[in-house]
């Protein structure tokens, strides 16, 4: 029973190389059309429709099955896409921090509005672009100085249209098991937010004492709340 793992804004599938050697199974960590082995698409061109194509690709081409799927921040809305093109292949979701507004709105409207401004003053020419400094106060507020510099070494641009892009949540409709991991120091996704995605989903929730970008910050502890859910 294997992890796939998806990754959120500003990053590739190599967020989770921290991760990855504490779980007790297989795990696969999907690149999202414009990164590492993706690079090649343009991402002033890449939908919520190609990012859940790019996981169903993965996923079958290993043939993987009974799988837990993992979703970091912005990964809360291609996970439900996901769930409609291989439900069959889903035992169970685990969202961290995810983003997951309401149905048909855009992600850019829910959003923090202090992190709104960032994100907004960020985007040029179709490019979602993140400079060290402002990820470094959003996503490494409980990093040490060397972990911090690891994590903003591995932040990369993104498309600004998937930020605009009408969400579809019909996914998370299928009677399909989840978790939601509440991180209590995310300074990214806010606390009102995290609860309001909660709300949405009615999953079950996993307390975590971290900032957004657990996986790194504290992967052991990330991990075994994953390998719990495993079993």
């Amino acid at each position: 029973m294997p992890f796939v793992l998806i990754h959120g804004a500003g990053f590739g599938a190599n967020c989770w190389d921290e991760l990855i050697p504490h779980l007790n199974a297989e795990a696969l960590a999907v690149d999202l059309p414009g990164r590492g082995t993706r690079a090649g698409a343009d991402l002033r061109t890449v939908t919520l429709a190609d990012c859940a194509e790019a996981v169903r690709e993965d996923i079958e081409a290993k043939d993987l099955r009974d799988v837990v799927l993992v979703g970091h921040s912005f990964a809360g809305v291609t996970v439900p896409r996901v769930l409609n093109l291989v439900p069959e292949r889903i035992r169970h979701v685990v969202l961290v921090s995810a983003v997951v507004p309401p149905d048909g709105s855009r992600v850019l409207d829910q959003i923090d509005p202090g992190v709104r401004d960032l994100v907004e003053e960020s985007i040029a020419g179709g490019v979602y672009h993140q400079t060290r400094e402002g990820a470094a106060a959003i996503l490494c507020d409980d990093m040490d100085e060397a972990t911090t510099t690891a994590t903003l070494d591995r932040l990369i641009d993104d498309s600004a249209a998937l930020l605009g892009e009408v969400v579809d949540l019909s996914g998370y409709q299928r009677a399909i098991p989840r978790t939601y991991v509440h991180l209590k120091r995310d300074l990214c996704y806010v606390e009102e937010l995290q609860q309001r995605s909660i709300a949405l989903l009615r999953p079950e929730v996993v307390d975590l004492d971290t900032g957004h970008m657990a996986m790194i910050s504290a992967p052991e502890r990330l991990a075994a709340v994953l390998n719990a859910v495993h079993g």
